[in-house]
């Protein structure tokens, strides 16, 4: 599985290690994926995700997977929520 977060897209960054000497060794700065569980209540499912914590902060802040879906662009997303976003424009256009 890809270390690289669904929605924002990080992903694992190198640099190096810099000891008191000043020696330098090669390492990797990973992102911090969680697996989390993301509910849809006008769809009345949830996905499975890895994201970032950032990431999950930022769905919390724009008011839930819904609202973030509503606001972001389909360009900006993962084929998986794109798809969830047409879903949800239709339950929307139905109600």
């Amino acid at each position: 599985m890809a270390r690289r977060c669904g929605v924002t897209g990080k992903g694992v960054l190198t640099g190096n290690n810099v000891s008191h000497a000043h020696n330098k060794s090669r390492r990797r700065f990973l992102p911090n994926l969680q697996a989390m569980s993301l509910y849809s209540e006008a769809l009345n499912k949830s996905i499975r995700m890895r994201i970032t914590t950032a990431a999950a902060r930022t769905i919390e802040h724009k008011g839930g997977l819904d609202a973030y879906l509503q606001n972001t662009a389909a360009a900006d997303l993962p084929p998986e929520l794109r798809s969830m976003k047409k879903q949800l424009s239709k339950v929307s256009a139905e109600a």
